[in-house]
């Protein structure tokens, strides 16, 4: 058996050795030659699998240690019955905690009281429902946007994209790229936000009409933005428009990258039978990274805003992607993981 395996993923060496042989390359370089002879392949994100990759290869299963899966062509796997499993769920603590980091640094900056504000999220998923769950401990208002949802569970706690538009002080996007959301947050979908709204877009780059968020600038509040178009080519305008800018790491925490090693090395160990691995849990490197506690009652708007850049310092990341724009994959790659905190 083999395995061809993103260098990129950490903590997974020497798990697989023992079932397989694995060959490891940075999954930007991965060929056709590569997994021709491949059962599995364990990814991240930047590894295209298509027809030009796949074709007259022997894979069976691909395993993202990521949550995002649009680099692979889902309806060319379906139809050639390869399997295809994500890390669902497991980056949703660092989503949380940079979003919040972020809402409350800009908020001081832009010295913008956040009391009393509603907070709309859009995607209810994982990562969405953890910023919904900050957000409600905060005291925020919430609106809560997720059409897959209002239509499996009822329209209940959800309501329209117009609605939340219209009437949210905060938007966070939190939805997956597909054909329903690539491009939704065009000219249209920013003219309905209210003037001075903070903008966060922690999701895809795709889901943004980039040139028209360069338009809609003027009239928002504080933009942050994490995941970009054409990644890593970013649109270095917009990066110079907006209030915070990262290399799409939002995700990046130590736990998130211990949860995501987890769920692909499990995926792959149930789907071919390597029984030893089925509650596989990746053993962390380093010691004192636990994710940590904060208390934030009776706390000031600004005391909140200085317990949440102490333990995630999120200008650092901007600062060092805006010193270097073109170093977007050297950064990733290199990234030092931070450890999640969270409130209770």
């Amino acid at each position: 058996m083999k395995i061809v395996a993103d260098s990129s993923v950490p903590f997974v060496e020497g798990i697989f050795e023992p079932y397989s042989e694995v060959v490891y390359k940075e999954g930007a370089s991965i060929t056709p030659e590569d997994v021709r002879d491949a059962d599995a392949l364990l990814l991240r994100t930047r590894t295209r699998c298509d027809a030009r990759l796949l074709e007259g290869s022997s894979v069976k299963m691909i395993s993202i240690a990521a949550i995002g899966m649009d680099n692979v062509d889902h309806q060319y796997c379906d139809s050639h019955s390869i399997f295809v499993q994500n890390a669902s769920g497991a980056v949703a603590g660092g989503v949380m905690d940079y979003v919040f980091s972020a809402l409350y640094g800009t908020a001081s900056r832009r010295s913008i009281p956040l009391s009393g504000l509603t907070f709309g999220v859009i995607g209810c998923g994982s990562s969405g429902s953890a910023v919904e769950k900050m957000a409600r401990q905060l005291g925020f208002k919430l609106m809560l946007c997720d059409p897959p949802r209002a239509r499996a569970e009822g329209e209940g706690q959800f309501c329209s994209l117009d609605e939340l538009l219209s009437e949210s002080d905060i938007i966070s996007l939190h939805v997956p790229l597909n054909e329903s959301t690539r491009r939704m947050a065009d000219a249209s979908f920013f003219a309905k936000m209210k003037v001075g709204a903070f903008f966060i877009n922690t999701a895809h780059g795709a889901i943004v009409c980039e040139n028209d968020l360069i338009a809609a600038i003027p009239k928002l509040g504080p933009v942050v933005i994490d995941a970009w178009d054409n990644e890593p080519d970013i649109n270095t305008r917009l990066m110079d428009m907006v209030d915070i800018a990262t290399p799409h790491i939002a995700g990046y925490s130590y736990q998130g990258k211990l949860n995501s090693t987890t769920a692909a090395v499990r995926a792959i160990a149930r789907f071919f039978g390597f029984k030893e691995l089925f509650e596989y849990f990746a053993k962390p490197d380093v010691e004192g990274l636990a994710a940590t506690r904060v208390d934030v009652t009776g706390k000031s708007q600004g005391e909140i805003a200085s317990i949440f850049q102490y333990n995630y310092p999120i200008f650092t990341d901007d600062f060092l992607f805006r010193m270097d724009p073109g170093g977007f994959e050297r950064i990733r790659a290199g990234y030092r993981y931070r450890r999640e905190f969270y409130i209770d």
